[in-house]
């Protein structure tokens, strides 16, 4: 048995695809059934490496009972979040406004004409954690529906207005050192002892690590850069680093960061990397530079395709256990490392009889107060990682995201910048011109692609995610094509995506838009928000160009984003990342080079790069009447805390 979901691409439709409810995609013909046949709509949104989508798919979308009331009542639509980001962050905002928070899967029950009516996430089979089985919920909504329909076009004309209403609110300016006021929030919230940020359940957010770090580092203070430093280094000694096949999942369901979400995602291995490095090139402690590195070898040696595309992301579960793959046993560690070897391993790593998760062993370093202790392992960790490799794989959503490779790309360059290894350029190139063959034509950019197909359209976050990444790439490498490339992208963004009227940045294109509202993600969630890219992409290209429409295009957002966030500064990480950096830019050096042949410009070039701190902006020009040579020969201009130097043939930094 099939439904309309098996000509699909996306890996999670393909999930439900033999469901027995009659799924359809997001698609005119749904809707189109709905209004004729006068149904309700149940819309379920998820992502294939969900954990608990599996479990209520099994629990209720597989059971024939369910799926045939919900077949004779409704009609069901099935959404990957990854895939149509837009749907996911409307009804997000639903869900968020019906209950208080969010997460997946979500249910929402609308009309045929897209009007939400009712939202939640995950429900159960029977009556438990304070909520109704689906069941009933959906007997409930069928009820309501034939008896009392106005009723539920009145709630849903009212949550409609009050997202609109919250879209256009803005709270007036009494705020103005916004850093310091998220840094405070950061420090309320601040688990001194296990490190990371309130309670259970903890997530990376690795963009509030790296607000962090550069706070710490432009304003000196010691407490901002506890913060960050204590939660990197309780992260990668806990289990949500993956000890034995390395890469960080997607967050720790406890305070210490031990048990974690067992699924990877390719966007939070990204974002780690940078706040690794960027917490050694403040420190020079090794040990951020070698989880950056382990965290790519995991990217390089898992979640890479062989045209250089970077996959999406690696489930929580194996044959149907969650975390079955990434646990041991004692017994399997004396097994397989030999009696005496085993038992030093287990006792530095947190392997017991008893275990630390479910009667299995999560291992951790979090009892081992060295932190060099897990090279004294090399060999061991690899002969358990070709053991563990032979069992059963877990499930790899093999899509390529335009807006996760981004990142990714992003990191790899940075990576390159700071560990002076080739192969993390090489990678990063390729994955460029993997998204140019795949997911550009021309201007436009797509979200997704697999096996050759890309989807319908682009988002705000694919394009500015892109930009940061040609941005990076030129960083690494100071070829203009790239810098040539972030500049178009950045002005056809602006084109498709400003709001010309109210300012800031929609998520779809201006007038694309089939749904109630054309939002604008203003709030960092596990990923920046594209508003919040956008800024840092201005300020980038301003710096690097000196071209007076950046900065005019960086001051406007400023004000948009400032206005939005009084009220939770701390939910902007990335916005105020810009705006530290706008204030207070990276050192800024204009390279005039004698000798403009290609060889060897890039000769001179390279050895240029190896002496450039983390965080720079540099330009290359031809000699002109502005940026004359200094006796004839390569000249650098200087300007950093505000102030230039005499120009000088000798890069001293």
């Amino acid at each position: 048995m099939s439904n309309h979901l098996k000509r699909e691409t996306s890996p999670y439709l393909l999930q439900h695809a033999q469901n027995p409810v009659d799924w359809y995609p997001w698609d005119n013909k749904a809707f189109q059934k709905a209004k004729e046949e006068d149904r309700p709509i149940f819309l379920s949104i998820g992502y294939s490496t969900c954990h608990w989508c599996h479990v209520m798919a099994h629990e209720s979308f597989e059971d024939k009972q369910t799926a045939k009331f919900l077949n004779n009542n409704f009609v069901s639509v099935k959404v990957d979040r990854e895939e149509r980001p837009d749907i996911d962050s409307v009804y997000m905002s639903v869900c968020q406004a019906f209950t208080g928070s969010g997460g997946w899967p979500m249910s929402i029950f609308m009309t045929w004409d897209k009007k939400p009516f009712f939202a939640g996430t995950y429900f159960p089979p029977e009556p438990q954690y304070g909520m109704p089985s689906f069941n009933e919920l959906l007997a409930a909504v069928v009820k309501q529906w034939q008896s009392n329909r106005q009723e539920l076009l009145q709630s849903a004309g009212r949550i409609m207005a009050h997202i609109k209403n919250s879209q256009n609110h803005y709270v007036s300016i009494t705020k103005h050192n916004l850093e310091k006021e998220a840094t405070k929030a950061f420090a309320d919230s601040f688990d001194s002892k296990n490190g990371g940020f309130g309670v259970a359940p903890k997530f990376p957010s690795a963009h509030n690590i790296l607000f962090l770090l550069l706070y710490s580092k432009q304003n000196n203070d010691k407490d901002a850069l506890h913060m960050a430093l204590k939660t990197l280094l309780q992260m990668r000694k806990g289990g949500i680093f993956d000890q034995i096949g390395y890469g960080f999942s997607r967050y720790s369901t406890d305070k210490y960061f031990l048990v974690p979400h067992f699924e990877k995602m390719l966007y939070d291995n990204a974002m780690l990397i940078m706040a690794y490095l960027a917490a050694y090139c403040i420190t020079d402690d090794e040990l951020y530079l070698d989880t950056a590195k382990k965290t790519a070898k995991y990217v390089l040696r898992e979640m890479i395709s062989q045209d250089c595309g970077f996959y999406s992301a690696q489930d929580a579960d194996s044959e149907g256990v969650e975390g079955k793959y990434y646990t041991f046993t004692l017994k399997e560690i004396e097994e397989l490392l030999g009696e005496k070897k085993g038992k030093e391993f287990a006792q530095i790593f947190d392997i017991t009889d008893i275990g630390n998760f479910d009667g299995t062993n999560i291992p951790n370093l979090l009892k081992n107060d060295n932190d060099k202790i897990q090279e004294l392992f090399g060999k061991e960790i690899d002969d358990i990682y070709n053991y563990r490799k032979n069992r059963t794989k877990l499930h790899l959503d093999d899509k390529h995201l335009t807006s996760w490779n981004s990142i990714m790309i992003a990191a790899m360059s940075m990576l390159y910048r700071v560990s002076r290894k080739k192969e993390y350029l090489d990678v990063a190139k390729g994955a460029q011109v993997f998204i140019e063959k795949n997911l550009c034509e021309g201007k436009q950019i797509y979200t997704s692609t697999r096996n050759g197909k890309h989807s319908e359209k682009g988002f705000l976050n694919d394009y500015a995610f892109y930009i940061t990444a040609l941005i990076e790439l030129y960083n690494s490498t100071l070829d203009e094509m790239y810098l040539k490339k972030a500049e178009e992208f950045l002005l056809e963004t602006v084109r498709r995506f400003a709001d010309s009227e109210n300012n800031g940045y929609c998520f779809s294109e201006i007038g694309s838009s089939g749904l109630f509202i054309n939002p604008k993600e203003i709030y960092d969630q596990a990923i920046p928000s594209g508003n919040s890219v956008m800024a840092y992409n201005f300020v980038r290209l301003y710096q690097l160009t000196q071209k007076d429409i950046y900065k005019e295009y960086a001051k406007r957002q400023f004000e948009f984003m400032i206005a939005k966030i009084q009220d939770y500064p701390s939910g902007c990480s990335m916005f105020l990342i810009a705006k530290m950096l706008y204030t207070n830019p990276p050192m800024h050096i204009t390279v005039v080079l004698k000798d403009n042949v290609y060889n060897k410009r890039n000769e001179e070039l390279q050895e240029i790069m190896e002496k450039l701190p983390f965080l720079a902006n540099i330009e290359v020009v031809p000699e002109s009447r502005e940026y004359p040579l200094l006796s004839d020969i390569t000249t650098y201009y200087i300007c950093k805390n505000h102030t230039c130097q005499p120009p000088t043939n000798k890069l001293v930094i």
